[in-house]
C-alpha cells in the first residue's frame, strides 16, 4: 500500500515517534531540565492551574474517543448510593443503629439494581453491545450492583470513577477497558448523559441527587431530549422529594413532575423503557 493511502499517514513525525526520540536523547544537564520535556509529556506542566482548560478538554475527549472506537452508541445510566450494601452485606457507612437498620432495609435496591442491569444488558446483546450499555459511577453500592448485573450475563459495562479525598477504587465488575477516572465532576456528568437512552436513579445521597437534578434540569429546559427518567423506590423518593409541593408553590410547572417515572422493581423499570422505545421483544 502506498504510504499516502494509510489511514492517518502524515509526512510529519507522529507524537509517539518524537516521544521515543526525546526519551533516547543523550543524558546531559540540558536534556534533564524540566523545560526540555515535551509539553504534553510534562506532568508538572500539564497540572499547572493555567492548563485547566486543556485538562477539561482531555477529560472530555479520552472517554469519548474510546467509547466511539468501541462502537457504543447509547447507554442506560444507573445513579445510586455508594453506601447501600448488598443483601446480607456489611452496612459499613452506618453511624448509628437507625442508619444501620435503614441501610440494611434499603439493601433490596442493590438486588433490584443488579436485576435491572441484567435486563438492560440482555437487550444490549441484541445490538452487539452498542445500545443500552450499562454505565455507573464505578464505585461501591448501587454502582457495583449495576456493573455486577451486566457481568452476570457476560456483558460489558462502563464505570466513570472520580478521584475523591477518601480512596475510592473502581468496583471489580466494571469492564477494565471501559473503566475511566475523572478529576472534574462536571465532565464526568457530561459523559453520563451524552449517550443516555434512559436514566435510573436509585436511593442515594447528595451525589445521586446532584446527578439526578442535573439530568432533570436539562430535560425540563429543553437542553436534552426527553428520555425515561426512573426513580427506583417510590416510598423513598416521595419522602425525599416533594415535587408536588414545588408545583403547588409555582416554582416548577404543573407538568414538570411528570418527566419522572417511579418503579419498585427491575421489571417495572424495564417496562417503562420498552414502552417508551417500542421494544417488542421482552428480555
Amino acid at each position: 500500500m502506498n504510504p499516502m493511502e494509510k489511514a492517518g499517514w502524515s509526512p510529519l513525525p507522529h507524537s509517539d515517534e518524537d516521544l521515543e526520540r526525546a526519551e533516547n536523547a543523550p543524558d546531559t544537564p540540558q536534556t534533564r531540565a524540566s523545560t526540555y520535556r515535551l509539553a504534553w509529556n510534562d506532568v508538572d506542566f500539564m497540572t499547572r492551574r493555567e492548563l485547566r482548560a486543556v485538562r477539561l478538554q482531555l477529560e472530555l475527549l479520552k472517554p469519548e474517543m474510546i467509547l466511539a472506537e468501541r462502537g457504543i452508541r447509547s447507554t442506560v445510566v444507573m445513579f445510586g448510593g455508594a453506601r447501600i450494601p448488598e443483601p446480607g452485606g456489611d452496612a459499613w457507612a452506618a453511624k448509628n443503629e437507625t442508619q444501620k437498620r435503614n441501610l440494611e432495609k434499603n439493601s433490596r435496591y442493590y438486588e433490584e439494581a443488579r436485576k435491572f442491569a441484567r435486563l438492560c444488558s440482555q437487550q444490549a446483546a441484541a445490538s452487539y453491545y452498542r445500545e443500552y450499555v450499562v454505565v455507573t459511577g464505578g464505585g461501591p453500592g448501587v454502582m457495583e450492583a449495576g456493573n455486577r448485573g451486566a457481568d452476570d450475563v457476560g456483558a460489558p459495562s462502563i464505570g466513570l470513577n472520580i478521584v475523591l479525598p477518601h480512596e475510592q477504587a473502581p468496583n471489580a465488575f466494571v469492564s477494565p477497558e471501559l473503566c475511566f477516572n475523572f478529576h472534574y465532576f462536571a465532565i464526568r456528568k457530561m459523559h453520563f448523559i451524552m449517550r443516555a437512552k434512559a436514566v435510573a436513579v436509585f436511593p442515594g445521597g447528595f451525589g445521586t441527587m446532584d446527578e439526578f437534578f442535573e439530568t432533570l434540569t436539562l430535560i425540563q429546559t429543553g437542553r436534552m431530549e426527553r428520555v425515561p427518567v426512573i426513580l427506583f423506590g417510590s416510598e423513598f423518593w416521595h419522602r425525599a422529594l416533594d415535587l408536588d409541593f414545588l408545583a403547588e408553590q409555582g416554582t416548577i410547572s404543573p407538568g414538570d413532575q411528570h418527566i419522572i417515572n417511579y418503579a419498585d422493581t427491575a421489571a417495572e423499570a424495564w417496562d417503562v423503557i420498552s414502552a417508551f422505545y417500542g421494544i417488542d421483544q421482552p428480555v
